[in-house]
């Protein structure tokens, strides 16, 4: 059920907190603009299918590697979703 899963990334991101690997996060909001490229404008945000991006997390972490077997283990792969791992420049 979606308090059970709500839970467990809870305790999954408060165990990163605890271990110093999140530096930094947010929940995006379903308010947004999207401008193509040839510049209009629509009032929604990008979607791929029903797929959004629906927040994002900093991690610290020694290399890509390691960022990646940390959200291996986030509970929202459980159901469905999706991450994406990037190093940040």
């Amino acid at each position: 059920d979606n308090f059970t899963h709500q839970s467990k990334v809870k305790g999954w991101m408060e165990s990163l907190v605890k271990n110093g690997n999140i530096t930094g996060g947010r929940a995006l909001s379903l308010n947004g603009k999207v401008i193509d490229t040839k510049g209009q404008t629509q009032n929604n945000i990008y979607k791929v299918g029903t797929e959004i991006v629906g927040g994002y997390i900093l991690l610290k972490s020694n290399n890509l590697d390691q960022a990646t077997e940390i959200i291996k283990t986030c509970p929202i792969l459980e159901r469905g979703g999706f991450a994406e791992i990037r190093e940040v420049i």
